[in-house]
């Protein structure tokens, strides 16, 4: 059974080896300084890069996890802390069911209340699609993180003369820090490989990204995830070359994010 098992574990491993060979194959040749601080060629043209689609991702990502981080552990610290019997168990069940809610789907509901409403693809409504889908694994991350503290140690706050506001704000949320950290970097990981939502929010841009507030929400913006839906389909040499380019980088952001994940998880406190 240990060979069995050890067997099916290769297997499980083996699309993933072969996925990262494969992009890591067709798109480190292609890495440069270019890559990271020049625009997309335009079509049928070599040369360029993906500075515009790296940074919008990085915006747009930033923008869900602002949105995303705040409701999720609030709303977590509530369940944990301070909601009982079936309020809590629903609350958790409709997390549960957001969990699965397919990803288009947040892109239509952002686009419906953003883009409809304001007539503007923006990085905005991009990092409202995201965050609803960070959501979910922030609370259920968040909460559970929060349950795994020892209840000993809220007793030892309140009998010091703490209150319960106290004991959770200075003891409870300190002691699962790292595991919060965890799960918004898990989050930042999933929201970061999203396509479908970009695509009816965010769309995209073939120009720089400006850092103002007015741009961010009446301006398209370029992402990799969609500029590699684009760029893959096309029959142009040079824009699947970047095509390959730019899932190798997203592959490599998402493999820190994880990274980080396991480093706060190490530095555990209880």
């Amino acid at each position: 059974m240990t060979i069995l098992a050890g067997a099916c574990l290769l297997i499980a491993l083996l699309p993933l080896f072969a996925v990262l060979i494969y992009v890591i194959g067709q798109g480190f040749s292609r890495l440069s300084p270019d890559l990271f601080t020049k625009l997309p060629p335009p079509p049928g043209l070599t040369g360029g890069g993906l500075g515009n689609a790296i940074l919008g991702t990085l915006i747009t990502v930033g923008i869900a996890t602002l949105i995303s981080v705040p409701f999720g552990v609030l709303a977590a610290v509530y369940l944990s802390e301070f909601s009982k019997g079936k309020t809590a168990y629903w609350i958790r069940f409709a997390t549960n069911v957001l969990s699965g809610v397919p990803s288009i789907i947040a892109g239509i509901f952002a686009y419906g209340l953003i883009v409809a409403t304001t007539g503007k693809f923006s990085a905005v409504a991009g990092g409202v699609a995201l965050s609803v889908l960070m959501l979910p694994t922030i609370v259920r991350t968040t909460d559970e993180a929060l349950q795994i503290v020892p209840q000993d140690i809220r007793w030892a706050s309140v009998g010091v003369g703490a209150s319960n506001y106290q004991t959770v704000l200075k003891v409870v949320i300190p002691a699962a820090m790292p595991a919060i950290i965890t799960g918004v970097t898990l989050a930042i990981a999933r929201a970061a490989g999203e396509t479908a939502p970009l695509i009816f929010t965010a769309l995209s841009s073939p120009f720089w990204p400006k850092l103002s507030p007015q741009t961010l929400w009446n301006q398209p913006i370029a992402t990799l995830s969609v500029l590699i839906y684009n760029f893959a389909t096309v029959p142009f040499k040079g824009q699947n070359e970047l095509a390959w380019a730019a899932s190798l980088i997203l592959v490599v952001m998402i493999l820190l994010t994880s990274i980080l994940a396991r480093w706060a998880t190490r530095k555990s406190v209880y």
